[in-house]
């Protein structure tokens, strides 16, 4: 067997191998393993059969006795519980190995000797001249198991008067040193701390005078504790008092606790019923907003544009795409000169009707495109429409027809004044006299050009009195939109 496989490190569990010199130890190196530290109670144990041996004659008689044994295989190796157990050897108080009761073996016992004599008794038994015992001893040496066994009852006896464990590998050991450094150092330094205070509790001996002063000084204070104890009293006494007060403050609390928890439950219904009124009336501010949106643009919209749109073609005016007068190189049907003029009197009948004027002398008769003009006062009636049999040949139908036409004219005249009166800024673009519109006269000619250019500044001027219908109603919508507003 190895001796690598018999013993471990008692710190790290690493393999460790044992020189050999550990099984013939003279008896110096056993004296000096196995000595204590303190050296005036240095003790080693004696079998009480055999009278007084050495140390190293006592690990080799032990061995003696254990010869039938088997070999030290791994499962015997040494650990914590085992090396401590199997010895039977524990630290005494006083620094020497004592014997555990139950834990010793049956056939030895041992007293407490001292160091002197264990090794005068070690010179006798490790002399040069050796017995028969010592050649029995050489010859078992011989043997690893021997050897192994020596370690092991050696490693036994140090750990058993010690606090460290056998055997331990060379970087454990440096690790203890250090860390026995450290307590040797901290240990030294309580020590100082020690024998510094002793000396300051022998320096403060106190005189006679002072013990005096010490004994008046106990007085106050054991009069000042019998006041403060009756004051701790009177304290207790205001403590029970305030310890009421608190509960009936906490019942109070409790009951405002209530109220305020009942409080907020109501909060909370009152607070759902305004969300629900102000959903309500969100909802119905948008409706007011978008029907207010509506009607805003209902009122911008230019109701009169849309139905009577005046534009102009070259050197026609149109009047919702109906031509207006004639040229010679364009020939417009009277169909179509008939329903413009049509469309043209109903626009300045509407103009008249929303602006709440009366005309004088004429009274206008919309009808399409037969539509004509009457005079008042009168059975005169003057057709505002034309047909295929206008010639030169037929000057009545020529003459009703140019009389319709300067009635409107003059109807035209007195609304376009009427509107200047209104308004100041307001100038209609062709000034009016009796027949003629801008110095052309609207009456039916041969010259096609003047008359359609005539017809082209009527529709222009009637426009324009359209736009001052328009802008007068546009500014009433303001000011409804204004009444509104305020009202909301």
């Amino acid at each position: 067997m190895d001796q690598a496989s018999a013993f471990i490190c008692q710190r790290c569990k690493h393999p460790l191998r044992i020189d050999e010199s550990l099984a013939d130890l003279s008896a110096a190196s056993v004296d000096l393993l196995l000595a204590p530290l303190p050296e005036e109670s240095t003790t080693t144990p004696i079998s009480e059969k055999t009278g007084i041996r050495s140390s190293k004659q006592t690990i080799f008689n032990d061995i003696e006795e254990d010869d039938n044994e088997l070999p030290v295989s791994k499962s015997n190796q040494r650990s914590v519980s085992s090396s401590k157990n199997s010895s039977g050897l524990s630290r005494s108080p006083n620094g020497g190995i004592s014997n555990k009761e139950s834990f010793l073996p049956p056939s030895e016992s041992y007293v407490v000797l001292s160091r002197s004599q264990v090794a005068s008794h070690s010179n006798n038994n490790l002399s040069p001249e050796r017995g028969p015992l010592d050649g029995n001893v050489d010859e078992k040496k011989a043997s690893l198991s021997h050897r192994i066994k020596v370690a092991n009852r050696l490693f036994d006896i140090m750990s058993s008067r010690s606090e460290i464990e056998h055997p331990m590998c060379y970087e454990c050991t440096e690790i203890l040193l250090d860390s026995l450094k450290k307590q040797l150092s901290d240990a030294s330094k309580e020590r100082d701390c020690y024998i510094d205070f002793l000396k300051k509790v022998n320096e403060s001996v106190i005189s006679d005078s002072e013990k005096i002063s010490l004994q008046k000084e106990i007085q106050e204070i054991k009069s000042n504790e019998s006041a403060a104890i009756k004051k701790l009293k009177e304290i207790e006494n205001e403590s029970n008092a305030l310890k009421k007060e608190l509960a009936a403050l906490e019942e109070e609390e409790k009951e405002l606790d209530r109220l305020e928890e009942s409080y907020w439950q109501e909060f909370n219904d009152f607070h759902i019923q305004i969300q629900t009124f102000q959903n309500e009336r969100d909802s119905v501010n948008l409706k007011y907003d978008h029907d207010a949106r509506q009607l805003e643009r209902l009122q911008k919209a230019n109701v009169y544009n849309d139905t009577f749109c005046i534009g102009i073609d070259g050197l026609f005016g149109t009047i919702n795409g109906f031509r207006l007068g004639k040229l010679p190189d364009v020939q417009v049907e009277w169909s179509e000169i008939n329903a413009a003029w049509g469309q043209t009197l109903l626009l300045l009948s509407t103009i008249a009707n929303k602006l709440n004027f009366t005309f004088q002398t004429y009274r206008l008769v919309p009808l399409g495109s037969f539509s004509r003009i009457e005079k008042i006062d009168g059975d005169a009636k003057y057709e505002l429409y034309g047909s295929g049999d206008f010639t030169f040949k037929t000057p009545f139908l020529i003459s009703r027809f140019n009389s319709a036409m300067v009635a409107y004219l003059n109807c035209l005249q007195q609304l376009g004044d009427y509107a200047e009166r209104q308004d100041h800024k307001l100038k209609l673009p062709y000034r009016i006299q009796k027949d003629k519109i801008d110095n052309l006269s609207i009456r039916y000619k041969s010259d096609y050009e003047i008359w359609t250019k005539a017809l082209r500044n009527t529709l222009t001027n009637t426009k324009w009195i359209l736009a001052y219908a328009s802008s007068t109603n546009h500014d009433w919508s303001n000011k409804q939109k204004n009444i509104v507003g305020s009202s909301r």
